[in-house]
């Protein structure tokens, strides 16, 4: 491997087509933020965003918002902006709720369309609150019902006749992996099987294709790679061919077909906007809005180029710089340009220390996090990480290491957050 230079690192950040970006986000000064996989940093447009919305909309306006300042309107407005982002059709995107929440209703309303199969498939690996939600649902069926879990190298092969939902979170959260959307939508299809799939690391990381791939169902969050904000709204796909079939459990008002004629039975609304179900947050969904504007303006092609390049440079410089530290690469190592991706928008580390070694990076000013039972996780965001900050943080580690300040016992117990 070429030897990489502080030279290097400055020439990458020269001819970065991106570069603009970063002056249209709030980073505090001396700060290196790498954790835009748990959070995303904040636009700068979304303040004033939000400030509207508080003093003319709503201040002004009044309950007069809901007609006048499209309020009610926002979860399909939304959806159909972020369609572009995640290779959906117009009205097959709302912007609705929560991961969690959208989970339980699409898995529900999948394994509705499979009456005579039992077992929902996933894998060990899944993000927790995904197979939380399916034990959930499960035990609201009864016992003739099964979470099947298999490792996910061996998705593809139990795929069989018994499996009504595969369920996958696209981008593996601990290791960055992401499996071929394509390939095993193809497999479920091929067994009778439907797709539901979680975006929620993927989303804004690289370009998503699901109608490309052929995928049933998506969901996603919007407070990751997408910088709506901490709780950011969540969104939903569905295929517009399931969209007469798929009934969601969660029969809010807002998924009536007339919500304001306050009938006393539940009739379905058509589309996508049944599987809204109660009343939008505007604060969240007008803080998403322009978050969304800052994304759809960026090269989806281009992100993706910066993300890999970012990437690498973390591996080869940790490995170059700390490669006697033991420390282990769980993320692959290849990441692909030309999909199906193999790597998204992380790189990650198992280390015996690697939760006092984080929260050393963290008390320097460099932000990563760390996940059981050892993995520290650094993500990378194109439009607001610079090249420079992978050298530095690299140097920061380094010292860290070099000065044993991740053996000090302020870091022997996790804090509840990690």
């Amino acid at each position: 491997m070429t030897r990489v230079t502080l030279d290097t690192v400055r020439a990458l950040d020269a001819a970065d087509p991106l570069a603009g970006f970063r002056d249209r986000f709030v980073l505090p000064e001396g700060l290196i933020y790498l954790d835009g996989n748990s959070l995303g940093a904040l636009p700068k447009a979304v303040p004033e965003r939000v400030s509207a919305m508080l003093h003319e909309e709503w201040g002004q306006h009044l309950i007069g918002g809901w007609l006048k300042d499209g309020w009610m309107e926002k979860p399909l407005v939304l959806g159909d902006r972020l369609a572009k982002l995640v290779g959906a059709a117009p009205g097959e995107v709302a912007v609705v709720d929560t991961t969690s929440i959208n989970v339980f209703k699409l898995l529900s309303a999948a394994r509705a369309m499979r009456p005579d199969r039992k077992v929902i498939l996933s894998n060990t690996e899944n993000f927790p609150t995904d197979l939380y939600m399916a034990q959930g649902l499960i035990r609201q069926l009864g016992t003739d019902h099964e979470l099947r879990l298999v490792p996910e190298t061996a998705i593809e092969d139990a795929i069989d006749e018994t499996v009504a939902v595969v369920m996958l979170t696209e981008t593996n959260f601990k290791t960055g992996a992401v499996f071929d959307m394509g390939a095993i939508t193809r497999a479920a299809h091929a067994a009778g099987a439907l797709t539901l799939w979680d975006l929620a690391h993927s989303a804004g990381a690289f370009p998503v294709d699901l109608n490309g791939a052929a995928a049933d169902f998506a969901v996603g969050c919007s407070y990751k790679y997408l910088n709506a904000g901490p709780g950011g709204p969540a969104w939903m796909f569905v295929a517009t061919r399931h969209q007469e079939a798929a009934h969601q459990p969660l029969t809010g008002w807002l998924g009536h077909d007339r919500p304001f004629d306050f009938d006393l039975e539940y009739r379905p609304a058509d589309g996508i906007r049944r599987h809204v179900c109660s009343s939008p947050g505007v604060l969240g969904l007008v803080a998403f809005e322009a978050a969304l504007d800052v994304m759809l303006e960026a090269d989806m092609t281009a992100l993706r180029a910066k993300s890999v390049a970012l990437c690498d440079l973390f591996i080869d410089l940790v490995e170059q710089e700390c490669g006697d530290a033991g420390f282990r690469l769980i993320s692959p190592r290849e990441a692909g340009l030309a999909a199906p991706w193999i790597r998204g928008s992380q790189v990650s580390f198992a280390h015996p220390d690697g939760y006092g070694i984080v929260q050393a990076l963290i008390a320097r000013g460099v932000v990563g996090d760390f996940r059981d039972p050892d993995v520290m996780r650094f993500g990378f965001a194109p439009l607001y990480q610079r090249y420079a900050d992978v050298w530095h943080a690299v140097a920061h580690l380094r010292a860290v290491l070099d000065g044993g300040e991740h053996l000090a016992e302020v870091y022997r117990e996790r804090a509840s957050v990690t």
